[in-house]
């Protein structure tokens, strides 16, 4: 028999957009439930743009404060592709990510603050 762990592997059970466009509400099959801002996941983005071209370094994107989610498309059962409204839409956001970036948000936000102000 097979269990699930909603920790190791985290499923959606609703994900919305609200009508501003600026925040993703997303609940997970754990019971929790993260707002998770336009600016933030653009500049987390897995693409290779912000992740580094080919294992190069990591890049620092300024200036996405203003940024708004253009759309969203499923990927098979383990992803959501966020376009942006400034073009970006390679990023490819598993679920597991997703959830990562709603648990340990202060943490990375703090780091990412931290970075773009040096």
């Amino acid at each position: 028999m097979t269990t699930s762990n909603p920790s190791l592997n985290p499923w959606p059970t609703e994900v919305r957009l609200n009508p501003g466009r600026d925040i993703l509400n997303i609940t997970f099959d754990s019971g929790e439930s993260f707002a998770l801002r336009a600016e933030y996941l653009r500049v987390e983005s897995p693409s290779a743009e912000v992740r580094g071209h080919g294992g190069g370094p990591r890049q620092i994107l300024l200036g996405k404060q203003d940024v708004k989610i253009a759309g969203l498309e499923p990927v098979g059962n383990y992803a959501l592709r966020i376009g942006f409204d400034d073009g970006h839409d390679s990023g490819l956001f598993s679920w597991s990510y997703l959830h990562k970036l709603g648990r340990e948000e202060d943490r990375i936000w703090k780091e990412y603050t931290a970075a773009a102000a040096r």
